[in-house]
């Protein structure tokens, strides 16, 4: 008797029945081991892994390579249902050395019994089957967006997944496949939140009066309106149900879904190697956001607007002039009050200039952060913090001495001499001290040419040494 373990394998994406896909999986197993008295004591059968993970990743499969190193595993032999579903691409030359190495037979219908390490044919057939397994998924995913593509564009199907803040879902009727109707399956669509879709419009009226993001966030926070997550947490666990984020209002100005129609591939799925020193761990899929060219739009609305398009096209081309601007730290504000270091103070928490307050007459520097967003972004961060510029300025007093010390003094001229070249200028100041530097280097080839044709040498040296020093003035500046 030969003793052997069942391995197989079935995803969400093959639509089968996990426990039917598994009996006839077996079934083809034990047919092919039966005759040679082998007898099957053990599986590993994967549920819900897709076959583009390799075997270290899938749990059970992963178990069985475990098991194949333990000299007492009680078992001869590897039997597999249907190679196409364990082997995705390259996997086989990847995974058949181990069992070549702890000389443990992988027996495979297709090559009628265990597979020969030494056999060119087996190999071969075995890499095909892994190339055919990975065409057959890309021709699922190429039929299925395909599908998905013309379901949006010519009926405006709502496709799945969460409805848009907003909106909430309702019936619209049974499945237009009958094997889906039987089954119970129903079609929804999208309608209008008598609660939510007032926030929204208040959103993008709010944005187009010139109000920022932060803002409005702010803005709904206070006026104590929940947060997606919080109005809906069962649809919402894994968000923060704190406050309404900048991400959130964003969120919701860049999704065209508000104007009526039903919006498809605005996401792609990306798959891209968990290690690139070390492929065999195989790729992780992750959302990106796919250009607005790409989005495929219903050829009418579909569900009652919330915004009308020329509303939602204004607020996008604002959003864009604001990502491509320049942005600019906005000035201290005018006051009669004297700050020592106005504009120069920053909270070492979060980062955000320090404002001036007078306080019973004395002049401090306070950060104030909303406590709701303290929350939400995990900071330790009291809501307010004051700090006294009379316990400041001592310090800050001494610590200059110290640098602007006659023995430090070139070593700080020079530290401050990298910052100011490091740092960043405007195109047009820089370009400004180009022309100005070119200019002086004009006069300093002018009073060299008057020293060549018999000028006063003493004149000529002032002019050399004043336009030199406004050269290393104007270089350093």
């Amino acid at each position: 008797m030969i003793r052997f373990v069942f391995a197989g394998r079935v995803s969400r994406e093959d639509l089968q029945d996990p426990e039917a896909s598994r009996a006839w999986q077996r079934h083809r197993s034990e047919t092919l081991i039966s005759p040679a008295g082998g007898v099957i004591v053990g599986e590993y059968f994967d549920v819900g892994q897709t076959r583009a993970l390799p075997w270290q990743r899938r749990p059970r499969a992963n178990e069985l390579l475990e098991e194949l190193k333990n000299p007492n595993r009680g078992f001869d032999a590897v039997v597999i249902g249907e190679p196409q579903r364990m082997f995705y691409g390259n996997q086989f030359s990847l995974i058949f050395p181990l069992f070549e190495h702890y000389r443990v037979p992988l027996w495979v219908p297709e090559v009628g019994g265990p597979v020969d390490p030494s056999s060119d044919a087996h190999d071969l057939l075995m890499s095909i089957y892994g190339g055919t397994s990975k065409a057959e998924r890309n021709r699922i995913k190429i039929r299925v967006r395909a599908a998905m593509e013309a379901l949006t564009a010519a009926e405006g199907r709502f496709l799945g997944g969460r409805p848009p803040y907003g909106y909430k879902l309702v019936d619209a009727g049974p499945h237009p496949n009958p094997a889906r109707a039987s089954d119970g399956k129903r079609l929804y669509r999208l309608e209008l939140d008598p609660e939510t879709a007032p926030v929204v419009t208040r959103i993008y009226r709010e944005y187009l009066r010139g109000r920022g993001i932060h803002a409005i966030a702010e803005g709904l926070t206070r006026s104590g309106v929940p947060c997606p997550s919080r109005y809906d947490p069962n649809r919402n666990r894994h968000r923060n149900t704190a406050a309404w984020s900048k991400n959130t209002v964003r969120a919701i100005l860049q999704n065209p879904r508000y104007t009526g129609h039903q919006v498809w591939n605005r996401h792609r799925k990306e798959e891209v190697l968990i290690d690139v020193d070390d492929v065999t761990l195989g790729h992780r899929s992750q959302l990106v956001l796919n250009s607005p060219d790409k989005w495929i739009y219903s050829m009418g609305q579909t569900h009652d607007p919330i915004v009308m398009p020329e509303v939602f096209d204004e607020v996008q081309r604002r959003m864009a002039i604001r990502r491509n601007a320049v942005v600019h730290e906005r000035s201290p504000r005018a006051t009669d009050r004297p700050y020592a270091l106005r504009g120069l103070l920053r909270c070492g928490l979060c980062e955000r200039k320090m404002q001036g307050s007078y306080h019973n007459g004395r002049p401090y520097y306070r950060c104030t952060y909303p406590g709701a967003y303290v929350k939400e972004k995990g900071l330790d961060h009291p809501v307010t913090i004051n700090l006294r510029e009379d316990h400041l300025l001592p310090s800050l007093d001494a610590w200059i001495a110290q640098v602007f010390d006659e023995a430090r003094l070139d070593e700080t001229l020079r530290a401050m001499l990298q910052t100011g070249q490091a740092g960043p200028r405007k195109d047009s100041e820089a370009e400004a001290a180009r022309r100005t530097l070119a200019a002086i280097e004009r006069r300093l080839a002018k009073y060299r040419a008057a020293l060549d044709a018999g000028a006063d040498p003493t004149v000529v040296a002032g002019w050399i040494t004043e336009a030199q020093r406004e050269r290393c003035w104007r270089s350093t500046a």
